[in-house]
């Protein structure tokens, strides 16, 4: 698919959470801190015997190359129909209890969350598949990508999944992707 934007394309990074939650789903994309216990609160249930947790954060190397951060950006719209739909799907194929999938966008030092997934189940095994088909659904689907930054300046645009090269970011451009919670 080819874009209109310019290599000089600023993101909007929402200066507030974008949501949307039901009482099985709660879907978030955040310019904060991500809260994996509020997750974990939202899925818990009488009815479930598992809850499984993932926590995704920001590491120091990729492809053996120093990162000194990420920052994420999403067409936020699209994105939040995109993780809505993969949490519906998965609730109904799992016969999941609730769901809840929080992605940060913004800047996301070395070592912070960059994404919590948080599954609930009767059964311990579905709540196992749930939780890393979610996370693997969401990296491949999602209208998320991140700007990796390694020591040394360098920057590489990429999908946001593992093992996908980008395209290599100038100073220029990467000094107009916003650094904090705000665009």
């Amino acid at each position: 698919m080819s874009t209109t934007e310019s290599s000089a394309y600023t993101p909007d990074i929402p200066a507030d959470p974008v949501t949307k939650t039901t009482s099985t789903i709660h879907i978030e994309l955040t310019p904060n801190d991500l809260d994996s216990l509020a997750a974990t609160r939202f899925v818990r249930s009488p009815a479930a015997g598992a809850t499984v947790l993932f926590i995704g954060t920001t590491r120091d190397s990729f492809n053996n190359l120093p990162v000194s951060s990420l920052a994420y950006t999403s067409y936020t719209p699209l994105a939040m129909a995109t993780l809505y739909s993969i949490a519906s799907t998965l609730l109904k194929k799992h016969d999941l209890t609730k769901i809840a999938i929080v992605h940060k966008l913004g800047e996301c030092p070395i070592g912070e969350e960059s994404i919590v997934i948080a599954v609930s189940a009767p059964r311990r095994q579905a709540a196992w598949r749930a939780g890393e088909e979610a996370l693997e659904e969401t990296k491949k689907r999602a209208e998320i990508w991140k700007l990796e930054r390694f020591e040394g300046g360098e920057g590489l645009w990429r999908a946001n999944r593992d093992g996908v090269i980008g395209v290599k970011v100038s100073p220029a451009e990467d000094a107009k992707v916003p650094e904090g919670s705000s665009a």
